[in-house]
């Protein structure tokens, strides 16, 4: 009897109606379209529902800026964010808006459970009023100094610095962001969900392996000072009235999550499918959210409490990422890295995004660096230079004589290695792991390609008789490419669709591993992609530049005031140095560079990161056989660097004043490859 396939929902948060999507937004939807695509290939039942937050004061105060009504802002708004979603290749199963009647719906419907409940609670509060606007503040249209870390410029309900969470009231020197002016208190009655009733419940929740370690640790801060959550905003404002209070309207915050809801409530009614069957409380369904980890707050603590409160299940797991960061650093207009999605697509292939974002993805909360000299490098090496190599270099034998594929490969047993990787790889996809899956890919692509070199069907292919070995070569070739693309389907669907054409074959599903192509003809084949180029890289970069930055005039002047600047600028903060990584490392194999005189060339075993080739000016002291099978401590995240003699992808630690007094620093004895070092 076969096994039932899972029933699965996904959603990533929703992206605010206020304007376009950007790299940094597109790393989630990226890792959460490759597990879904994974999970749809093997046979699941799983279905990706997202929707655009339409609602909120900044979206009203958009539409006002350009005349318009907030309903047209947010239908021109979608519409872009579908195009460069799909353009992106980011496959939703229904792609909805809060501004929905289900979601209008869903919201009333929790929001009177709750209160029936007894946790909805009226409370008379001093809120900060806009004199010169006319209206109450939300909280993110506060600004002011940190009350705690005194960090300028921050939100008035938490600080991007510190952290730490507040009212706008205790902001220093608070002004508002809509006008500029300094706000006033006034009083308002508003409506507040009893957050802390709950604690018992999100105490074992947040243990529950619901969430990652780290965002368990975090949540556990909030959880020891729970306070009521503010659910509702004054008018005006652009979202749902609250149904027994004339003026009164539910928080962004709170109809944005139900938005999953809606979406998929959507998605329901136009195919026929049971809503409940997901959502009452006892579904044996599971719901996944990927979030960035700055909404972990609402999505650990204020969600699972209102779907408590209102008799509805809570989430399987909440699956939280890192930010973006380009080239080492936060994205900047000025320096041209603050790159929107569009952008991107004018100069680029969305497909070699989508790769390097999975070559370096894992299921922790680590922050994500896009080096676009590494990007390059390595989409160009692994993509074009490894998996597609194998086809170009076998497929038009293949063509040449026949166009049939042999009736048994030549190397059964690296077929066999490519078709055993099959569970491997799909444990790495199931646990988020895309950088291990996309290793083990790697490293069986470096096995074929080794192979076909030393087969050098090219030469066999000009002598006579030979047909027969060449095909049976080509034949190992073509399978293992077969494979390749199949574990890699779910990261670059197109590749894959046009591998399907070259071998004339239907859409890849995952248990086509078991299968091989024998007696099979095939197209004629044509390049499958194209290598990155820098120049394409370089106009990205030009076309999202700000060519007007906010900058002092240079007036040559020998300024003190400017060095003095100029050397606090190359000190750093603790918080740029623990972004250093340090891992144990095994050398597995020193070399002398040629026409070095004082490098040594490293491969190193670096545990679950995989194999990293250094090179380290330690030649003066160290001979390569006094190295291999040592320990030595690596920086593990430090970004390529192109040498003469090619790139070294870390730093190998050491001390002393160099020369033949430099000394490696080794990890403890008892340390293993990969392991951190403190």
């Amino acid at each position: 009897m076969s096994e039932q396939p899972r029933k699965i929902l996904v959603t990533s948060a929703l992206p605010y109606a206020n304007g376009p999507i950007h790299l940094g937004h597109l790393l989630e939807y990226i890792q959460t379209d490759i597990w879904v695509r994974f999970q749809k290939l093997r046979g699941q039942r799983c279905t990706y529902v997202c929707a655009d937050d339409a609602h909120g004061t900044a979206i009203m105060l958009k539409a006002e800026e350009k005349g318009i009504s907030p309903e047209q802002q947010i239908a021109e708004v979608k519409a872009d964010h579908e195009r460069d979603f799909a353009d992106f290749q980011i496959r939703f199963d229904n792609y909805y808006s809060t501004h929905s009647p289900e979601n209008r719906q869903f919201s009333e419907m929790i929001f009177q459970r709750n209160k029936d409940a007894g946790y909805i609670v009226e409370k008379e509060i001093t809120q900060l009023y806009d004199p010169e606007k006319g209206m109450f503040l939300s909280d993110r249209f506060v600004r002011g100094t940190c009350p705690k870390c005194k960090a300028p410029d921050q939100y008035g309900d938490n600080c991007e610095v510190c952290g730490a969470t507040y009212s706008p009231s205790e902001l220093i020197e608070p002004y508002s962001a809509v006008s500029g002016a300094t706000p006033v208190e006034k009083q308002t009655t508003q409506l507040f969900f009893d957050l802390p009733q709950f604690e018992p419940m999100l105490r074992e929740w947040t243990r529950s392996g619901s969430l990652q370690e780290g965002v368990a640790n975090k949540l556990q801060e909030w959880i020891e000072e729970l306070h009521p959550w503010d659910i509702s905003r004054e008018a005006p404002y652009f979202g749902f009235e609250i149904p027994g209070y004339p003026g009164k309207y539910f928080y962004v915050w709170l109809d944005a999550p139900i938005g999953y809801m809606a979406s998929f409530k959507n998605l329901c009614e136009r195919e026929g499918w049971d809503f409940d069957d997901y959502w009452k409380a006892d579904s044996d369904a599971e719901l996944y959210h990927f979030i960035g980890k700055d909404i972990i707050n609402f999505h650990g603590l204020f969600w699972p409490a209102m779907l408590e409160g209102a008799g509805l299940r809570k989430p399987t797991a909440i699956y939280s990422h890192g930010f973006v960061t380009v080239n080492g650093a936060k994205m900047s207009k000025s320096r041209g890295t603050f790159i929107m999605a569009r952008t991107y697509l004018d100069h680029l292939d969305p497909e070699y995004l989508r790769y390097y974002f999975a070559a370096k993805l894992n299921s922790r909360v680590d922050d994500f660096d896009l080096n676009l000299e590494d990007f390059a490098q390595r989409v160009n090496t692994d993509l074009v230079g490894k998996v597609v190599n194998i086809a170009s270099r076998t497929g038009n034998f293949v063509k040449k004589f026949g166009g049939v594929l042999a009736a048994q490969p030549d190397n059964p047993l690296l077929v066999r290695e490519a078709q055993e990787a099959a569970p491997r790889i799909a444990a790495f996809y199931e646990q988020r792991e895309f950088g291990k899956a996309m290793r083990e890919i790697m490293a069986l692509a470096d096995h074929a390609n080794g192979y076909i070199a030393d087969k050098a069907p090219w030469s066999l292919a000009k002598e006579d008789g030979k047909d027969r070995e060449v095909l049976e070569i080509c034949t190992t070739a073509l399978n293992v490419f077969r494979l390749l693309t199949l574990y890699l389907k779910p990261v670059l669907p197109g590749l894959a669709e046009r591998a399907e054409a070259f071998l004339d074959i239907e859409p890849m599903t995952w248990g086509d591993a078991d299968q091989l192509l024998l007696e099979h003809p095939i197209n004629k084949f044509k390049p499958l992609m194209a290598r990155v180029d820098m120049a394409h890289i370089e106009a990205m970069l030009a076309d999202s530049r700000d060519t007007n930055p906010a900058a002092p005039a240079d007036n040559g002047a020998d300024n003190g005031a400017d060095k003095k600047k100029d050397a606090e600028d190359d000190t750093i903060t603790i918080d740029d140095f623990l972004k250093v990584k340090l891992r144990a490392a095994r050398v597995t194999k020193a070399q002398h560079v040629e026409g070095a005189d004082k490098l040594l060339q490293l491969t190193l075993d670096v545990g679950e990161l995989g194999e990293r080739n250094v090179f380290a000016g330690i030649k003066a002291k160290y001979a390569p056989e006094d190295l291999e099978g040592k320990m030595v401590v690596l920086v593990a995240n430090l970004a390529p660097r192109k040498m003469k003699f090619g790139v070294s992808e870390g730093m190998v630690l050491a001390a002393g004043p160099g020369g033949e007094d430099i000394f490696i620093l080794s990890p403890d004895s008892g340390a293993e490859p990969g392991m951190e070092v403190r």
